[in-house]
C-alpha cells in the first residue's frame, strides 16, 4: 500500500492517498491521517464544502480531533463497513476512536438510510490521554466564517445547516468551537455533528438525544455489514472486490441512485498544475456499475442506478444531444472558479461545476445501451417507455456516426474522429439491435441500424488502424496512442486474439507505460501545461485485455502489482505518479469499477486454465450481458 507525499509539498500536507473516506450515501467526508475532517459538503455530497482544508490549509474549514503526543493514529476500517477505527498511543495512555457517518436500515429499495450525523468518539483503553477538538466550518466553500448560537445544550451554526453536541465542553472562538479534556481509563468523549434540515436535533430522521453513540455505532456497523453480506463473490481478489463494492456503494446517492465519479473537486492531476476538475457528478461512462452490482449480488442498487440513468436520458428529449455527465439530482451546474481557495498543494484553480457537460461525447450512447442490454438480459424489466428512449438513442447514432466529437477524455479542443468514440458508437448500434431482438420489437428499424453498425465497423478497421504502427490509434489520421482502446476486446468489437488487438495492447504498453503496470491514458498534447500521471482505470483495463488475449498469468501479475498501488486504506485515486503520489479526485469510482471488472475476468479465466480463447470470449460476452 502506498501514499507518498507530493514532491516538494508542505510536509504537513497529507498525501491524497492517505485520506479516509466516509459516507452515509447522502454526503461524504475525507479525514486526513492526523484525524482532521478536511472535506465535508452539505446538505449533499455535491453541496457547499463547509470543511475544505483539503483545498486550502488556511481558508478551508476543518473539524480536528487529536490526542496529545500522537500526531497520527493507526487506522483501519472495521470489517465490511465504512466506519473508521483509529488507535492512539500517547505518552501517558492509549485510546481507540471511531469516526463514521451514521446510517440505519431502510427498505428493500433503499436498504441504507442516512442519519445525517457525523459521529466522532474516543475511548481511553489505558492510562490517560488529552483530547483536543476544533469545529471550524467555513461556508461558501471556505469563503465565510461561521457564527454559533447556544441551543438546548448544544451549538447551532447560523449561516449553514450544522448542529453540534459534545460530551466535552466547547467554547466559541471566533468562527470555531474549541474544547480540550483529559480522559481517564474507560472514559469516552463524543462529538456529534448534525447536518441538513433542522426539524429537531440533530437531524430530520434519527440521532435524537435518546440515541446513544454506542447505538449509532452498532446500527451503522450492522447496516453496512448487512449490505456487504448480500454480496456472494468469493473468487479471485475477493477482498479487494468487496472493498471496492463498498466504496462504490458509498459513492452512490441514496435519493436518486446516482453514482458520484468521486466525492471531491479539483484534486490535481499534476501537483501545482491546472488540471483540476469537479468530479461530484455522474458520468454515463460509469454505467458498468450496473453489471458490477448485479454480478456481486446487489441487484436492487443496480435497478435504481439504471432507472436514474434512463430517466436522465428521457429528460434530454428527442433531437437533443445526451450530455456525458449529470449531477446527482439529475441536473448540471455551470462551471466556475473559486479564487479564494489556493488548491491542494497550491494547485489552482479550484473549480465547482464541470463544463464537460457541454461537450459532445458519442461514447456516452454506447455505455448507456450496453448497460440497458445487460439489465434486460438480467431482469427482463425494461419498460416500453424506456425502450422508446433507447430507440431514440440508437436512431441518433445511426444518423450521426460519421460526425466527429470531443472524445472520452474531454480534451477541450476541436472535435475529432476519435476511435474509441467510434467503437462505443458501434456498441450502441450493436446493443440496440440485440435489444430489439430480445424484446421481439419488429417495428424497430433494425436493418438500418445494422447497416450503420457494419459500415462503422469497417470504417474503424480501415481508418482507425495504422498497419505500420501495428495498432489502433487515438483518432483518424493520427499516430497517437489511446489507452481507452484497450477496451476493444472487452466490448466485443474484435476478439482478443485478433493480431490488431494484441498489437494495440503491446504498442500501448510500450508507448504509454511510465512504470511497471502503470499507463498514461494518452501522450498527445491536450492544450494544457504539464502532464498527467498513470490513469488507473486504464491500468486495470490492461488486465482485462490481457485476459481476453489468453495471457492470464501476465494479467494476474499486473493485477497484483496494481493492488499494491492502493492507499493504506485500500482506496484509489484517479491517477498515480511514478513516485507513488496519488493524483486526481479521490476515491475514484472509475478505478474501483475497473478493479472489479478485471478481477471478475481473471477469476473466470483462472478457474479453468484449459479454457480456450473462443470459450473465454464467449464467457466475457455472457458475463457482460447476463
Amino acid at each position: 500500500m502506498s501514499s507518498a507525499a507530493p514532491a516538494g509539498a508542505d510536509p504537513s500536507l497529507p498525501p491524497v492517498g492517505s485520506y479516509a473516506f466516509l459516507s452515509d450515501t447522502h454526503t461524504t467526508a475525507l479525514l486526513g491521517a492526523d484525524g482532521a475532517v478536511e472535506w465535508f459538503c452539505v446538505p449533499h455530497a455535491d453541496g457547499d464544502a463547509v470543511f475544505a482544508r483539503l483545498l486550502d490549509r488556511r481558508m478551508g474549514g476543518v473539524f480536528s480531533l487529536s490526542v496529545a503526543g500522537c500526531p497520527q493514529p493507526v487506522r483501519r476500517y472495521l470489517p465490511d463497513t465504512l466506519v473508521l477505527e483509529s488507535r492512539y498511543a500517547g505518552p501517558t495512555g492509549t485510546a481507540v476512536g471511531q469516526d463514521f457517518l451514521a446510517v440505519r436500515p431502510g427498505d428493500p429499495e433503499r436498504p441504507i438510510r442516512a442519519e445525517r450525523l457525523l459521529v466522532r468518539r474516543v475511548t481511553v483503553e489505558r492510562g490517560t490521554v488529552r483530547l483536543a477538538v476544533r469545529v471550524q466550518p467555513r461556508p461558501g466553500h471556505g469563503a465565510d466564517a461561521a457564527e454559533w448560537a447556544s441551543v438546548d445544550g448544544g451549538w447551532r451554526a447560523q449561516s449553514v445547516p450544522l448542529d453540534v453536541r459534545s460530551t466535552l465542553p466547547l467554547v466559541v472562538d471566533g468562527g470555531s468551537l474549541r474544547g480540550e479534556v483529559e480522559l481517564i481509563e474507560g472514559a469516552t468523549a463524543t462529538v456529534l455533528l448534525g447536518y441538513g434540515e433542522r426539524s429537531g436535533w440533530p437531524g430530520p430522521s434519527a440521532g435524537s438525544r435518546k440515541d446513544a453513540p454506542e447505538r449509532l455505532l452498532d446500527r451503522t456497523c450492522a447496516t453496512w455489514r448487512d449490505w456487504s453480506g448480500r454480496g456472494d463473490y468469493t473468487g479471485f481478489g475477493a477482498d479487494a472486490v468487496r472493498h471496492s463494492a463498498l466504496v462504490l456503494r458509498g459513492l452512490s446517492f441514496d435519493e436518486t441512485g446516482a453514482l458520484l465519479a468521486a466525492p471531491t473537486t479539483s484534486l490535481p492531476e499534476e501537483i501545482g498544475g491546472v488540471r483540476n476538475r469537479d468530479y461530484r457528478y455522474t458520468w454515463h461512462r460509469d454505467a458498468a456499475l450496473l453489471l458490477a452490482l448485479f454480478s456481486l449480488g446487489h441487484a436492487e442498487e443496480g435497478r435504481r442506478y439504471l432507472r436514474f440513468l434512463l430517466d436522465v436520458c428521457a429528460q434530454a428529449g428527442a433531437g437533443k444531444t445526451q450530455a456525458p455527465l449529470v449531477g446527482i439530482h439529475g441536473v448540471t451546474t455551470e462551471e466556475r472558479v473559486l479564487p479564494h481557495l489556493s488548491g491542494y498543494a497550491g494547485s489552482a484553480p479550484v473549480r465547482i461545476g464541470n463544463e464537460a457537460a457541454e461537450q459532445l461525447q458519442f461514447d456516452t450512447y454506447g455505455h448507456v445501451l450496453d448497460a440497458a442490454y445487460a439489465y434486460q438480459e438480467l431482469t427482463g424489466e425494461l419498460t416500453a417507455d424506456q425502450w422508446r428512449v433507447l430507440c431514440r438513442h440508437v436512431d441518433n447514432m445511426a444518423d450521426r456516426w460519421r460526425e466527429p466529437d470531443h472524445g472520452i477524455w474531454e480534451i477541450r479542443g476541436p472535435r475529432r474522429h476519435y476511435v474509441n468514440a467510434k467503437v462505443m458508437t458501434w456498441v450502441c448500434l450493436d446493443r440496440g439491435i440485440r435489444l430489439a431482438e430480445l424484446l421481439g420489437d419488429r417495428s424497430a428499424p433494425v436493418s438500418r441500424w445494422a447497416q450503420a453498425r457494419d459500415a462503422l465497423h469497417a470504417e474503424v478497421c480501415e481508418r482507425g488502424y495504422d498497419p505500420e504502427l501495428g495498432s489502433f490509434v487515438m483518432a483518424y489520421g493520427s499516430r497517437d496512442l489511446d489507452a481507452a482502446l484497450l477496451r476493444i476486446p472487452v466490448v466485443g468489437f474484435l476478439p482478443g486474439d485478433d493480431p490488431r488487438v494484441t498489437g494495440t495492447i503491446d504498442r500501448i504498453r510500450d508507448g504509454l507505460g511510465i512504470a511497471p503496470g502503470l499507463l498514461r491514458r494518452y501522450a498527445v498534447d491536450d492544450g494544457l501545461p504539464g502532464e498527467e500521471g498513470a490513469f488507473l482505470r486504464c491500468c486495470f483495463d490492461l488486465v482485462s485485455a490481457l485476459v481476453l488475449t489468453g495471457r492470464r498469468e501476465e494479467a494476474r501479475r499486473v493485477f497484483d502489482r496494481l493492488r499494491g498501488y492502493a492507499g493504506p486504506l485500500g482506496l484509489y485515486a484517479e491517477q498515480r505518479a511514478p513516485d507513488g503520489t496519488a493524483l486526481g479526485n479521490y476515491p475514484q469510482a472509475f478505478t474501483h469499477l475497473a478493479l472489479i471488472e478485471a478481477a471478475l475476468n481473471l477469476d473466470a479465466a483462472l478457474k479453468d486454465p484449459a479454457t480456450d480463447r473462443d470459450t473465454l470470449h464467449a464467457w466475457a460476452d455472457q458475463h457482460r450481458h447476463g
